[in-house]
């Protein structure tokens, strides 16, 4: 048996098992396809069924959130855990609060995990998790209740050496703060690496709430450097007006970018003079705000209704930085008839795979999420470091950590992808070399 027949037989079998599960499938199989010369190389990875054994997640867990809302109602939403594989570390991957959140979406974050997790070169294995609660409208004391909940279950499955979560979408410093207390509370212990992305108070460290959003901009400022260019003087979008886009947008303009537009759920601003960082950390960080109240403060900025009509904007870089699958084929076909240059994924899988043929049909530079985006959870792993060392870092320590990890995991992908036939392909890259150290680690460690 081939590479190719290899994947294909595997591609069927969790097809089959998974039916119903379209991004968790859509992840698999984008990863999948690209191992093929991987098996051609190295029969022993077929031989020891490795890919068999890296689709089918160690654990899955599922359970129910009881809550009490503040007119005394009792609420019911679901709650998950995934941990995927725990071959080269404990599972860590973040939490996601989110209506759309279901198991699908749960797999293929922590699928992902995996390969990303691999590539920071640190000891830390590929989980996810969430639910489908909506922080969105709720009190702080009903986001209290809910992540107490969330973790009167949870604690039993988690540890420092076991699994760590994080944040994610609808998860910020608020809820890791609540889910800290109920943990620490259960679990009558300090255990602070229990968790990250803390606050400073309690074990957390500093970049972490910039590292996803720097992280991304360190990435692709190298990809741009290798192909003779740099983001001074770049025009860019960026989806989006979380954690992830705010310091994507910051660490652009510190590079000497213009960002012209970001988004929310609801829409897009477009600001012809620069988006004012400041304004949209004050709008989303401070107020909780919409983005729409931008223009109140630059009433020259445009408020456009609807999020994807972000990509009608030319550019030079687009940094997709919401949610999965929010650039699809027709996106990507204006962001080239734009004359865009490069993508650099901020979110999980915002590129759908039709999207990603588009950008390499028509040689636009494209940096993957699971490599480009991986400066968050690297840090997080950094987080761990120094709540077991009893010790904080400095800014610019961590800073330098997070921007040393990105251009390691840029060369590595490069690298990877020339070795095996692949130049200027970061996507193949990417999942090969983070493929190769976790089937090693399978290897060595038997059929467990």
């Amino acid at each position: 048996m081939n590479g190719k027949e290899y994947v294909n037989k595997v591609l069927d079998e969790v097809k089959k098992e998974n039916e119903g599960q379209h991004e968790f499938l859509q992840a698999v199989e984008e990863v999948l396809e690209t191992l093929i010369p991987v098996f051609d190389k190295n029969p022993k990875y077929m031989e020891e069924g490795i890919l068999e054994r890296i689709v089918e997640p160690e654990r899955q867990i599922m359970f129910r959130v009881p809550w009490i809302d503040d007119n005394g109602k009792v609420r019911v939403n679901r709650g998950y855990r995934i941990q995927f594989n725990s071959a080269i570390g404990p599972y860590k991957g973040g939490l996601r609060f989110h209506p759309t959140v279901n198991l699908s979406i749960i797999k293929f974050l922590g699928f992902e995990q995996i390969f990303k997790n691999s590539l920071t070169g640190l000891p830390i294995g590929g989980g996810k998790g969430g639910s489908n609660f909506d922080p969105k409208g709720k009190s702080d004391r009903e986001i209290m209740r809910f992540c107490q909940s969330f973790m009167s279950e949870l604690y039993k499955h988690i540890g420092e050496n076991i699994d760590v979560p994080a944040g994610d979408i609808g998860v910020g410093g608020r809820e890791i703060g609540y889910l800290f207390g109920q943990y620490k509370k259960i679990a009558s212990s300090y255990d602070a690496g229990v968790l990250t992305g803390k606050g400073l108070t309690f074990g957390g460290s500093l970049v972490r709430t910039e590292a996803t959003g720097y992280g991304l901009v360190y990435f692709v400022e190298e990809m741009l450097k290798s192909n003779g260019m740099d983001m001074d003087g770049m025009k860019v979008l960026v989806s989006g007006s979380g954690n992830v886009a705010i310091y994507a947008m910051e660490k652009a303009k510190q590079l000497g970018a213009k960002v012209l537009a970001c988004s929310d759920s609801n829409g897009f601003i477009y600001d012809k003079n620069g988006i004012d960082v400041q304004t949209v950390k004050n709008i989303k960080e401070v107020n909780r705000g919409r983005i729409s109240e931008y223009i109140k403060y630059h009433p020259s900025a445009e408020y456009h209704e609807g999020c994807n009509g972000i990509w009608n904007i030319p550019c030079d870089v687009a940094l997709p930085c919401a949610t999965q699958n929010e650039i699809d084929k027709e996106a990507a076909l204006t962001l080239v008839k734009n004359g865009v240059k490069a993508v650099g994924e901020g979110a999980n899988m915002p590129s759908t795979l039709e999207a990603v043929e588009v950008y390499f049909a028509n040689n636009v530079l494209f940096a993957p999420a699971k490599a480009s985006n991986a400066g968050g959870v690297a840090v997080s792993a950094l987080e761990m470091s120094q709540n077991s060392m009893r010790m904080n870092w400095t800014f610019e320590e961590v800073d330098k950590k997070l921007k040393d990890i990105m251009v390691n995991i840029h060369s590595k992908s490069v690298a990877t992808a020339e070795e095996y036939g692949f130049k200027g392909n970061l996507l193949v890259g990417a999942n090969i070399a983070g493929f190769l150290k976790v089937a090693d680690a399978m290897m060595y460690q038997g059929i467990v």
